[in-house]
């Protein structure tokens, strides 16, 4: 934005372009209603019917359907063994619910920097940090892209370690063939309002074994024994035994029924998505940004996060003046992600400093997400890009 000239949004604050906003349609809130009628809104039939559908997309033997990402990955911790004094080798360029999932669990995060590139962990970096106590891998697969499975396999099995994988933004995710999510011992997703596919809050676990599934099954619903949801169906009262200490983790009818009908659209909403990715960079070539590197060979990118990377040296703005501008234009923008050494909580508890994991420092304080939602208009990108250019137009 040009100095001394008289600031005129691209868009009024009464159509704020909200970031994230999910795709809503008529059959999912047709089914929320059915629900409410029929009574059932807590875990039921439809809870069932989503993790029976998931697991036929993402073609897993088992699925099932939590309250939240996180509940995910903490359920997938401990059910891989994972005990306190363990230790768990993840990325610093993710949001706290991996780190924090890790410690719920009572093991200890291990941080390994990541490609400056991908943006992802870097499996030279994991074979660093392995110690005597490393018992498990943990990648998350940032923004869509996915991972270098083949090699962070490679090391799990060199190292008899478990791997779990974050698949927060990865539901479309492949790698080489092989869909994000079914590579690890535990696959874990979310379908939080901004995610590609949303149940509001929600997130799911695939797995391999039965064995794993019913623990999960029974750890996210009080540690309470087999379905022990149906002691309130039409087949009558069920006795229920608590087994194992467990938590209140499970999904509700009422979140399944959204979901069942956004997975449906999956492959639509990914494919608007993708437009948007490309209208981006086309829009963005020639301005002093960092655009995301494209997707690599044999890869399936889940497109989830457009972010740049706004380095001051080269635009003339930081990236907290930039990210108050587009606000300024009534664009919503994101930070996907602030480092998680440059959070108080974990210097004082495990003594990290970013400049440790100086890719993630560099890319965290650089970073910002534009909205990439399949309910974007062509004119909601148009009005991103306008201001776009307009905020990177410094005298």
């Amino acid at each position: 934005m040009k100095k001394n000239k008289k600031f005129i949004p691209i868009r009024s604050k009464e159509n704020f372009l909200v970031f994230g906003s999910p795709a809503i349609e008529d059959d999912e809130i047709e089914e929320v209603v059915a629900s409410m009628k029929s009574g059932w809104l807590g875990t039921g039939p439809k809870v069932a019917r989503f993790e029976s559908d998931f697991a036929s997309y993402k073609g897993a033997k088992y699925a099932v359907a939590v309250n939240s990402c996180t509940a995910a990955l903490h359920l997938s911790i401990i059910a891989a063994g994972i005990k306190p004094g363990d230790e768990v080798i993840t990325t610093p360029m993710t949001f706290c619910a991996t780190v924090n999932a890790i410690i719920h669990a009572g093991a200890t995060p291990v941080l390994a920097d990541v490609d400056p590139i991908t943006m992802n962990i870097d499996p030279d970096e994991i074979e660093k940090k392995i110690t005597q106590r490393t018992k498990a891998i943990l990648p998350v697969h940032f923004a869509g892209r996915p991972c270098k499975m083949d090699k962070i396999c490679e090391i799990a099995q060199k190292y008899k370690l478990k791997v779990i994988e974050d698949c927060a933004h990865a539901i479309e995710t492949e790698y080489h063939g092989i869909k994000a999510g079914t590579f690890g011992d535990f696959g874990c997703f979310s379908f939080y309002v901004t995610k590609n596919i949303i149940t509001g809050e929600g997130g799911m676990v695939i797995t391999k074994t039965e064995e794993d599934a019913a623990r999960i099954k029974m750890l996210a619903l009080h540690g309470m024994s087999k379905d022990a949801w149906k002691r309130f169906s039409d087949e009558g009262y069920k006795h229920y035994y608590v087994v194992e200490c467990g938590f209140k983790y499970n999904m509700m009818d009422l979140q399944a029924a959204i979901g069942i009908h956004q997975l449906k659209r999956v492959e639509r909403y990914w494919l608007r998505r993708k437009q948007i990715w490309e209208a981006y960079n086309e829009a963005f070539k020639d301005l002093p940004i960092i655009t995301p590197s494209d997707p690599e060979p044999n890869t399936h990118h889940a497109y989830h996060l457009y972010t740049i990377l706004v380095d001051k040296e080269k635009t003339g703005i930081s990236r907290d003046d930039f990210l108050d501008l587009m606000t300024r234009h009534n664009i919503g923008v994101g930070v996907h992600y602030l480092s998680i050494p440059e959070h108080p909580y974990y210097q004082k508890t495990f003594g990290w400093r970013p400049e440790d994991y100086p890719n993630a420092m560099r890319i965290g304080r650089q970073t910002v997400s534009l909205p990439l939602s399949a309910k974007l208009s062509d004119k909601d990108v148009e009005d991103v890009i306008t201001s776009m250019k307009d905020v990177l137009a410094n005298d």
